[in-house]
């Protein structure tokens, strides 16, 4: 088993050189349970496995290596071979992957998702602001867009918005502060909490995390198709841990990323988006369901954040207008425009 030995005062890496007689382990640092958000982890630690005949094998660790908040950390010293993390949860971490959280970009589903991501990540300068940590990405991890699960009346135009309290963070907290809605930044877990003590009037998470935190028991209303953003949450590696792979063990990781993902998007769509649906109905849910024109209405209040972050990743010397510019393209292209 290869380990990254973590120096109190210096970050010093020890890399072993596996041979083919040697097994090699990696850490993982995940959080919080399995559950979809992390299937494509657990489905890349088996195909590996597979494929090397259990000589390259991957200990996948919920909450037990680092806090979620600093796995980035984590990586960049040699703690854990792996991990996942979610740009929104550091900003200032890994600036050019905010990009793919600013609101209504226009990503209608989770292929759509992976093929921004994966063009966003391919970018040099996404790259060496990853390398500022030791870390090279390996694979998105694909998140719908969010939704609003409500409480109270339906608001179904941009205009009741204004006043409305909504659990939100990051580029979508933006948006709605932009139409006139108050956000806040529950943590995840006392997002329940918050809606039940009216703290806050709306929620907004994938369908899979309203059902983890329990959001829908409390919601009487659920935004089918407003879709504001979504955050983007991929799985790294550490560079040197990666580097010392022989050419057998990176085959084996790069060319099993694909069906990984696939694996994510199908298991996603089969038994979290079916739960969903069945929850809706079981709970008599309303969908609310947005006019074109008061989409564009939405979309046309919230320019001004996409705006501002340009502005703002410019001043500290990274392409932003061109990365944008990069997810627009490719999402065009998606749309067949």
């Amino acid at each position: 088993m290869k380990k990254y030995l973590q120096g109190a005062a210096v970050a010093a890496i020890s890399v072993a050189i596996a041979t083919p007689s040697m097994a090699l382990e990696w850490n993982v640092s995940v959080w919080g349970k399995r559950r979809a958000f992390t299937e494509h982890i657990e489905k890349l630690a088996e195909l590996v496995s597979e494929k090397t005949g259990g000589d390259f094998t991957m200990n996948v660790s919920y909450e037990g290596l680092s806090k979620n908040t600093e796995n980035l950390d984590g990586i960049q010293i040699g703690a854990f071979e792996m991990a996942q993390i979610c740009a929104g949860y550091h900003e200032d971490k890994n600036p050019t992957l905010t990009v793919l959280e600013l609101p209504f970009l226009g990503v209608r589903n989770l292929e759509e998702e992976v093929a921004v991501s994966d063009a966003l990540y391919a970018h040099p300068a996404v790259k060496k602001d990853l390398e500022r940590w030791n870390a090279m990405l390996l694979m998105s991890s694909p998140m719908p867009q969010y939704n609003l699960v409500g409480t109270g009346e339906p608001r179904d135009t941009l205009e009741e918005f204004s006043g409305m309290r909504v659990r939100a963070t990051g580029g979508m907290g933006e948006a709605f502060k932009a139409v006139g809605a108050v956000p806040t930044s529950v943590p995840s877990n006392e997002a329940y909490n918050a809606m039940e003590s009216h703290v806050v009037d709306t929620v907004a998470f994938a369908q899979h995390a309203h059902l983890s935190f329990r959001t829908i028991d409390q919601g009487t209303w659920w935004t089918e198709n407003l879709n504001p953003g979504t955050v983007n949450c991929p799985v790294v590696v550490n560079i040197d841990a990666y580097n010392s792979l022989t050419p057998e063990q990176k085959e084996a990781l790069d060319s099993s990323v694909p069906e990984a993902i696939q694996y994510y998007i199908d298991n996603y769509q089969s038994e979290v988006l079916t739960q969903w649906d069945k929850i809706l109905t079981e709970k008599n849910v309303t969908k609310v369901q947005y006019s074109d024109e008061e989409i564009a209405k939405f979309e046309a209040a919230t320019q001004g954040v996409a705006d501002e972050w340009i502005k703002a990743r410019s001043a500290e010397g990274i392409p932003a207008q061109e990365l944008y510019d990069l997810v627009k393209a490719k999402l065009k292209e998606l749309h067949g425009m």
